[in-house]
């Protein structure tokens, strides 16, 4: 339903789901851009960068961005713009649109191509004799093709961000996003492969077919409970590293951020008792994740509550194994009963299902991560209010920040999997990576990558 108001609360810039720029014509007298200012305010869409584009006797033309809920906040701001008298809109441009015509990556030569000596050397007749040196030789691929330098991101588009089952067309944007990242920070070359099934067979023998290719697989948004299938399957039976980020990335996220959380609240991990609020992907490895790093005390709810061993519905295979090291105590109930006297919070579900109250019943000085993408289940501002000493959302602690040099690190050694002790190794580095007083480090700053791919090489080779 279109908005006739603003959204509640605040929308925060980096939160938005809409970046657009109005262009528009202002007459140029003092006060008018002030007053625009202040209507676009009442919808309570942040402003990003605001240009002149040009100068007239009376007017100017400016560029001015706004971050919006969704479109249908979008249509309210302009609806604000055009009431300003003395303002006339010449066009809108969505940004998010705009940087993504045409794709975000493209395959580019890594070699001269300038003469037909160079054209024969690269292609026929000249490469023939690399044919046959790895025909003889597999293991020559690894130095005379690109496949020690290219990974394969995987999905079947099922449960894409916060969108659900788009269809893997829908989801290419994202994959050609992860491999914009990978390209721009450790020097991977990433392909998407979108797999038309949601059969995890399928998906499983589609990468068999083409593993040959690559000295990774990343899968993406496949949801539970296939992606569990796929990964374990593709673990087994092929000789290079599987990673579901959805599952592994996020919880070596979650893991850099508890670690320094923990140093800002003064515990140790055995005295943090946890509750985990999503039972998909990255709940159920995040509450592995958790245990494996020596909490004593974790519980993972899902719709029905928490889960226990034994629990007698709503479960799966991969449900009753987290069962059997979480929950110890066999506690039953709702989220807000679990909640209370938890030292920590790790919210990977969906939007405004924790309230102020179930953080203020937390034990004093609670942690939370309220990670649900776009809109966190509390927004962090909101926990800190109600008790919270550290909180976060999905925009400060988000995969970039550790799949890049989890990869980086593993190609490097030609790893033939990604363990425990690698991703342990670089949600370490990633805590010891921020900055003083924050949590997590800036995702921009390519020496996070770096050193996150340096503690995988050397955990690798241990």
């Amino acid at each position: 339903m279109p908005h006739d108001a603003p959204p509640e609360g605040w929308l925060e810039r980096y939160s938005a789901a809409v970046v657009a720029t109005i262009r528009l014509t202002i007459a140029d007298r003092p006060g008018e851009l002030g007053a625009l200012l202040d209507l676009i305010g009442e919808t309570k869409a942040p402003l990003g960068d605001i240009s002149v584009v040009a100068v007239g006797s009376t007017t100017k033309v400016r560029d001015i961005q706004v971050y919006c809920l969704d479109h249908d906040h979008l249509d309210l701001v302009i609806a604000k713009v055009k009431s300003h008298e003395h303002v006339r809109i010449e066009h809108v441009v969505d940004d998010v649109l705009e940087i993504h015509r045409g794709g975000t990556i493209e395959t580019v030569e890594r070699v001269e191509l300038n003469s037909v000596t160079d054209l024969r050397m690269v292609y026929t007749p000249g490469v023939a004799s690399v044919c046959q040196l790895i025909e003889r030789e597999p293991e020559a691929a690894w130095e005379y093709t690109h496949k020690g330098n290219r990974v394969a991101i995987v999905t079947d588009g099922t449960a894409v961000l916060g969108l659900g089952d788009i269809g893997p067309l829908a989801a290419l944007p994202v994959m050609e996003g992860k491999a914009a990242i990978f390209a721009r920070f450790v020097g991977i070359s990433a392909d998407p492969i979108l797999i038309g099934s949601k059969d995890p067979k399928k998906i499983i023998e589609t990468v068999k077919l083409i593993h040959q290719n690559y000295a990774a697989i990343q899968l993406e948004d496949i949801g539970a409970p296939a992606c569990f299938e796929v990964e374990e399957t593709l673990s087994k039976e092929l000789d290079i590293p599987v990673f579901h980020d959805d599952q592994h990335g996020t919880a070596t996220v979650v893991l850099a951020g508890l670690i320094n959380a923990l140093r800002a609240t003064n515990r140790e991990p055995g005295d943090c008792r946890a509750v985990v609020l999503g039972a998909g992907a990255a709940g159920l490895r995040i509450a592995r994740f958790l245990v494996d790093f020596g909490l004593q005390d974790v519980i993972l709810c899902d719709s029905r509550g928490a889960l226990y061993e034994g629990r007698p519905e709503g479960m799966n295979p991969w449900k009753d194994e987290v069962a059997l090291v979480t929950n110890k105590g066999k506690e039953k109930g709702s989220l807000a009963d679990v909640m209370k006297g938890r030292d920590l919070f790790v919210g990977v579900s969906r939007p405004g299902l924790v309230t102020p109250e179930m953080v203020s019943s937390m034990a004093k000085d609670s942690i939370v991560f309220a990670l649900a993408n776009p809109v966190s289940e509390i927004p962090v501002r909101e926990a800190k209010l109600a008790g919270a000493k550290v909180a976060l959302d999905g925009r400060g602690m988000n995969n970039a920040l550790a799949y890049p040099g989890i990869f980086r690190g593993a190609l490097d050694v030609r790893a033939s999997d990604i363990t425990m002790d690698m991703k342990i190794a670089a949600a370490r580095a990633l805590a010891d990576a921020a900055q003083s007083g924050e949590l997590m480090p800036e995702m921009l700053d390519e020496g996070v990558h770096e050193a996150v791919a340096e503690a995988v090489r050397a955990a690798a080779s241990t």
